[in-house]
């Protein structure tokens, strides 16, 4: 099972994770009983953010900009090799420590999963900025839910053709490259967020014109 948690404010954040089903009808025993039989065919996948893109996937540290996988953090014995104080450990440490099995290990007949980050997410990094909370993200982003009726159907099966057809390429491009797991997350650590690498042309949002100075009202002390 994979739910989105509600500990974030953001609504662009809300829905970002979700479990996918193929049901002959949408009702409670339904759901119940494919979750329950684990059964690939009602219980189709999940959706995920991709775990490298979590502020602490790796084990580093950010005050000297290192970041170490599992294997490198343990080849320093957690200890950063520009400062030598202890390094945070990663959620991804963290679980090869607590691990049974391989980290390739899939139980049969488990539901697949797929990794997506929110499209507001995906047109920030072709914007080449920080913050959804900016206009020309949801200029492009209401655009393509505007066509393809919800962001899932958009993230999972629009074809490139035709969301270029409705905003500019590379917006396209970072979508389906996503979908298909091409586009790669350089992962997060010590606090920082991952970032989603797309390797496409990226388009600069425009800076805001230079706030016009403020006038400062002047004193009695001025006219003497």
């Amino acid at each position: 099972m994979s739910n989105s948690d509600c500990h974030s404010f953001w609504p662009w954040r809300i829905g970002r994770e979700a479990n996918v089903f193929d049901l002959p009808d949408l009702s409670y025993n339904h759901v119940v009983s494919a979750i329950s039989d684990n059964d690939p065919e009602r219980f189709k996948f999940t959706i995920e953010t991709d775990p490298a893109y979590g502020k602490y996937h790796w084990t580093g540290h950010r005050n000297c900009k290192i970041s170490l996988s599992p294997a490198e953090a343990i080849k320093f014995g957690n200890i950063c090799p520009v400062c030598r104080r202890k390094l945070t450990k990663g959620v991804e440490q963290r679980v090869e420590e607590l691990a049974d099995r391989p980290a390739d290990y899939k139980q049969p007949n488990a539901p697949g999963f797929k990794h997506l980050l929110p499209l507001s997410e995906v047109i920030c990094a072709v914007l080449g900025t920080d913050s959804p909370a900016i206009q020309a993200v949801w200029k492009v982003y209401n655009a393509l839910v505007e066509r393809f009726g919800d962001e899932y159907t958009v993230l999972l099966d629009a074809p490139y053709e035709a969301m270029a057809s409705v905003v500019d390429a590379p917006y396209a491009q970072a979508v389906v490259k996503v979908r298909d797991g091409t586009a790669k997350v350089t992962p997060g650590y010590d606090g920082v967020y991952g970032q989603l690498v797309l390797g496409i042309e990226t388009a600069k949002a425009k800076p805001k014109p230079p706030a016009a100075p403020k006038v400062q009202q002047r004193s009695m002390s001025d006219f003497w």
